[in-house]
């Protein structure tokens, strides 16, 4: 296929996501609301972390407190929640973050909602934009700038970016933080690459096993790579201090408060605690962990610019998706360099029956929701509305088929690396 018409494939089946939410997925979320009493405000995952910024900075009130929470609510979902109304949402829209996250929204907190809700969602697309490009940076991959465009379209057109710009989801800053430290590393900038690691952790689930896997990565090569470990240790240790001056005491209150947001949502599952129940989703997840810290410790004096590097930070992010307590689609964002990975490693999984069939399984789960998207959008030229948009959750019946199956892909392409570099040292 010429490279014009792979472009404006990538365009028709992002422009087919994006009307698929817009004209299907949210009328229908808007319809069910009004039927069922459900309230609906800004609906803007920003929101709650932003006024209990605002609250802090501006009026030295406690973030975490239940009358900052309930005026959270207030513009969350339009008024207080009510435990007494069945259909009223179980989240309670705490300040469930650390709190020195309020030093990144510092700059907003003067500022009206409303304008610094349209401002984050520009910073958003430009942010993920960049991380396109940043990421084929840190796996080496030179191509086209026809083959850049397509990737940009295809992830700004995505699910799981579309979900986060609607609710204007912090991941999306820290899946750029992310390509950012891994970028400043493969161009050897060990202080820089520290310190934005460090301010991604304003989200620690997302950022733990990236952490510990580059801490195994740095002791490979402590004399040249420790400026890493250091620049990261001053970094979080500035930002927990910086964040005890302003609320003394804040660790024990942000604990509380991700204890309460587990028993109030029932539990943070992961991927695997919702397809295996959670005792054997977290006993799989167990494992899973050894076995990426065996790889990765294998692979641990690796250059930042070998295959080898390349491969145990997509295995690390493709394990962090099926472990970390949470399955919302936004967070696939963060796999992004595997599916890079993948399909540049082509020709190394098309050569084994396995490969192929894992390889198989995992286009038919990501194609799926734009597929999907595409035959609803059609459906509405010939169907009411309300019919369609009763069928809206079909682009998301891949969703937890998505994180698997590029994680076998990865663990796959591993295996012929691994092959590979066997026979290269018997050549030798």
């Amino acid at each position: 296929m010429s490279k014009p018409f792979t472009v404006l494939g990538a365009g028709l089946l992002a422009v087919a996501m994006w009307l698929w939410v817009q004209d299907i997925a949210i009328p229908h979320q808007q319809a069910n609301a009004a039927a069922l009493g459900i309230p609906r405000g800004n609906l803007s995952d920003l929101y709650p972390r932003w006024l209990g910024a605002r609250e802090l900075l501006l009026h030295g009130r406690d973030p975490y407190g239940a009358e900052v929470t309930r005026e959270i609510q207030s513009g969350y979902y339009g008024r207080p929640i009510d435990p007494t109304r069945p259909n009223d949402p179980k989240d309670q829209q705490g300040f469930v973050y650390p709190v020195y996250v309020v030093f990144v929204l510092a700059p907003t907190v003067g500022l009206p909602f409303e304008m610094v809700q349209k401002g984050f969602l520009s910073l958003l697309v430009a942010l993920t934009v960049v991380s396109v490009l940043m990421w084929l940076r840190v796996l080496g991959w030179r191509v086209s700038a026809s083959a850049k465009i397509v990737w940009i379209v295809l992830t700004l057109g995505s699910f799981p970016a579309i979900q986060g710009f609607k609710l204007q989801q912090l991941t999306l800053l820290i899946a750029t933080l992310l390509a950012a430290a891994m970028y400043a590393i493969v161009r050897r900038h060990f202080l820089w690459a520290g310190i934005l690691l460090g301010l991604a952790t304003i989200k620690p689930q997302l950022v733990i096993l990236p952490a510990l896997w580059l801490l195994i990565w740095t002791a490979g090569n402590w004399r040249e790579r420790q400026r890493l470990f250091w620049s990261f240790t001053v970094a979080e240790v500035a930002l927990v201090a910086g964040g005890e001056a302003l609320l003394p005491g804040w660790i024990g209150k942000f604990r509380a408060a991700s204890t309460a947001y587990y028993q109030y949502t029932g539990g943070g599952k992961s991927v695997l605690d919702v397809l295996l129940t959670p005792v054997w989703g977290r006993s799989v997840a167990g494992i899973l962990i050894i076995v990426l810290l065996i790889f990765v410790w294998e692979l641990r004096r690796a250059d930042e610019g070998s295959v080898e590097f390349q491969w145990s930070l997509c295995l690390m992010l493709a394990t962090t998706l099926l472990v970390i307590p949470m399955f919302a689609p936004y967070n696939q964002l963060l796999l992004l360099p595997v599916a890079m990975l993948i399909v540049r490693a082509l020709g190394w999984l098309t050569q084994h029956r396995l490969s192929r069939f894992l390889l198989g399984m995992a286009s038919i789960s990501v194609l799926w929701p734009w597929l999907a998207a595409a035959g609803l959008v059609m459906a509405l030229w010939f169907l009411p509305a309300p019919s369609v948009q009763k069928e809206w959750v079909l682009p998301l019946l891949t969703n937890f088929a998505i994180p698997v199956t590029l994680w076998a892909l990865v663990l796959a392409a591993g295996g012929n690396l691994r092959a590979r570099n066997s026979d290269a040292s018997k050549v030798s």
